[in-house]
This record gives structure tokens, C-alpha cells and sequence, in this order.
């Protein structure tokens, strides 16, 4: 008997303004495909402009889902976006229609396609201890307690090795022997197609100035506004830390002006498609395709 053939779903990942979301909606059109978004950023529903969603006409064009489907007020974790993501997928492929997953939030990929490490709750105590350490303190307990995370990490990755320390401690196991026990994750039973975007990066680097310029003189200021006006989010929301919120809001509070906010939203906007421009080269699996341009959308069309 044939063994039934794995249904189908396409990826075109890359950092921010390397031209995903219009590969994304070519192929959709090609192929009969539902736009999934993949990034953090773009979840949520008070941040059209500043996160770059899709305007109005795009949506138009083809299906597109778990664009803005969160409040401001909410947090939507990668396990949370994972678990939305396997339910449209599966939706999607119920309609006999081929998912597109498009993004750049490598977290979000990698828990939806490898699964999620069980790693227990972190005791509070601990977690607040850890996160109040200078950060030669964090590496050095590190280095002491979990020698071979405190390698892997480089030194500035605070986030990282303070996640790393926590769950030593909390635990009393290393986060990469968490790690190795994932489950829940799709990427065994669908045949996947990946493509990833690495335009020249001093083009995107100038790409995601431009942007920003647009999205300042388009709406984002007025945007920004209206999350802070709310009284439901929280402070430590995420959504008050997307990259344009913190600056804009500086601005809107006379600490700095219009220009001296866009250059600061631009500098976070450049560092960031760096950092993903880093991850997107080293460490999705070798065999899905590096390109410079979307013209290689046409390896969907010719395979999916």
C-alpha cells in the first residue's frame, strides 16, 4: 500500500523589510495558499503600521491569517503562537489550500516545527534574583553552573544566560537537556518547503530606513499614541516593547523629539535585521534555500 503523502506547507523566513510578506502573497496566488504570519511583532492588534502588517489591499489579494489577532493587553508566547499555528494549518489544509508561513521570529518556527522543551515553571524567587545580577555575575554563575551553556552563549546575550541560569537553578537541570526532550511540533508529518530571504545587507539596512521614515509619516506616531492611552496594558506588556513603541513614546512624552525618536527607531530597526540576519544564515537546516532576492518564489510553483 503507498504511503499517503505528507500535506504541504510552504515557509519564506527572513529579517524584517526583506520583502517576505509580497513573496508571500505571489505564491498564495500561485498556488493556491493562506498567508500564516510567523512574526511576534505582528500578532497584535494595536501595531498595524508600526509592525508592518499587511495593509488592506494585500489582505485582499489572498487568505491571510493570525495577522492582529491579539490584544494590546495579552502576551502571546511561542508555544501560544505555535498552538493558533497548527490549528489554521490544519484548517487550511481541511479547504484543500496550502499554508504559507511567513516571518522572521526564529522562535516562533523552530517551537511550531521541533516542538517545545517541558521545562517547568521557574520559581519566582529565583527568577527575580537572577534578573537583578550585573551581567559579569549572571556569566560567571553561568560558567560555574552549566559550563557548557556559558560557552555557547556569547557574553552580551543577557536574556539568554539569565534563561540558561534560571532553569539550572530552578531545576537542577540544564536548559539544553530540557531542550532535547521537544515535543509537539509538526515538522515530521508535513512536507515542508522553505525558502529564506538574504538580500545584500546593506540594502536592507537602507530598506528598513526608508520604512521607518514611511511608517513615522503614515500613522505610527498616531498608533503609538492610542496603545499608551489605554489603561488595560500593562506597563511590562510585550507589545509596548515592539521596536518603534519604547521610541515613540519617548518622543510623545517630550524627552526627545521627532527626529532624534526615528533615529533611535531606525538604529533598534538596523540592529534587529542584523541579529536575524544572523540567525537566518546559521541555523535553519542546510538544506532550505538561501536567497539574495523573492525571485526564487518560483521554487514553490515549481515543487509545491
Amino acid at each position: 500500500m503507498p504511503i499517503p503523502a505528507k500535506p504541504r506547507v510552504a515557509l519564506i523566513a527572513g529579517p524584517t523589510a526583506s520583502g517576505k510578506s509580497a513573496a508571500a502573497i505571489d505564491l498564495a496566488e500561485r498556488i493556491d495558499g493562506v498567508v500564516v504570519n510567523a512574526d511576534a511583532s505582528q500578532v497584535y492588534r494595536d501595531l498595524r503600521i508600526l509592525s508592518a502588517r499587511p495593509d488592506a489591499t494585500d489582505e485582499a489579494r489572498v487568505p491571510h491569517r493570525l495577522f492582529g489577532h491579539i490584544d494590546g493587553a495579552e502576551s502571546c508566547s511561542a508555544a501560544r503562537w505555535a498552538a493558533d499555528a497548527r490549528a489554521i494549518i490544519a484548517q487550511t489544509h481541511g479547504a484543500g489550500q496550502v499554508p504559507i508561513l511567513v516571518g522572521g521570529t526564529g522562535l516562533y518556527l523552530r517551537t511550531l516545527l521541533d516542538g517545545i522543551a517541558p521545562v517547568p515553571d521557574i520559581d519566582p524567587a529565583i527568577r527575580t534574583a537572577i534578573r537583578a545580577l550585573p551581567v559579569s555575575e549572571t556569566h560567571a554563575a553561568l560558567a560555574r553552573e552549566d559550563p557548557a551553556a556559558a560557552a555557547r552563549l556569547a557574553p552580551g546575550d543577557t536574556a539568554r544566560m539569565a534563561r540558561a541560569l534560571e532553569v539550572i537553578r530552578s531545576t537542577g537541570r540544564p536548559l539544553a537537556a530540557w531542550q532535547a526532550e521537544r515535543h509537539g511540533g509538526i515538522g515530521g508529518d508535513i512536507d515542508l518547503r522553505a525558502m529564506v530571504l538574504l538580500p545584500d545587507r546593506d540594502a536592507l539596512m537602507q530598506r528598513c530606513d526608508r520604512r521607518l521614515i514611511a511608517m513615522f509619516d503614515g500613522g505610527a506616531v498616531d498608533e503609538v499614541a492610542r496603545l499608551l492611552a489605554r489603561d488595560d496594558v500593562p506597563p511590562d506588556a510585550p507589545v509596548r516593547r515592539a521596536i518603534g513603541v519604547p521610541e515613540i513614546a519617548a518622543m510623545l512624552d517630550g524627552a526627545i523629539d521627532r527626529e532624534q525618536a526615528l533615529a533611535r527607531a531606525q538604529l533598534a530597526t538596523r540592529r534587529y535585521a542584523k541579529r536575524q540576519y544572523t540567525w537566518f544564515r546559521h541555523q535553519p537546516p542546510p538544506g532550505w534555500p538561501r536567497t539574495p532576492t523573492a525571485n526564487s518564489q518560483f521554487y514553490f510553483a515549481k515543487t509545491v
